[in-house]
């Protein structure tokens, strides 16, 4: 089965695979280094990079790597994937009553309704529920 990739550079790999699993239903799929982890959901695959994270060697690895110029990856800003889910009112109360930093209050679009949320470094998950398909 075929999966699209993200990377997330997150500053704590751990935490972030608490919030993923957790929170938002992402199955671990590796964690072969204090800074890297994988995770899955669906056709998914999640991509956790500590900014500066070495390999089991300790050298420089991964996405987290720093660039030739010394620059290292942050997280946040303003890119997000989305999930689709039932009820995102329900979704957004749930994860802000579990301490979830919600970026946005539920917004009603064309499409449907969304919620921004962050992962606990900032980056942000767009839950997504589509509007019903009008009646004939």
């Amino acid at each position: 089965m075929e999966q699209a990739s993200i990377r997330y550079i997150v500053d704590d790999v751990d935490a972030a695979i608490g919030f993923y699993v957790g929170q938002l239903g992402f199955a671990e799929v590796m964690h072969p280094a204090p800074g890297f982890a994988m995770l899955s959901r669906g056709t998914l695959r999640l991509l956790l990079s500590a900014p500066g994270a070495t390999d089991a060697s300790g050298a420089p690895g991964g996405g987290g790597r720093a660039l030739a110029d010394g620059t290292l990856p942050t997280p946040g800003g303003w890119n997000r994937f989305s999930l689709e889910v039932e009820d995102v009112a329900m979704q957004a109360a749930r994860l802000e009553a579990a301490g979830v930093v919600l970026r946005s209050g539920v917004i009603n679009g064309v499409g449907g309704r969304q919620v921004l949320v962050e992962d606990p470094s900032g980056n942000l998950i767009e839950l997504f529920e589509p509007a019903l398909p009008a009646a004939e």
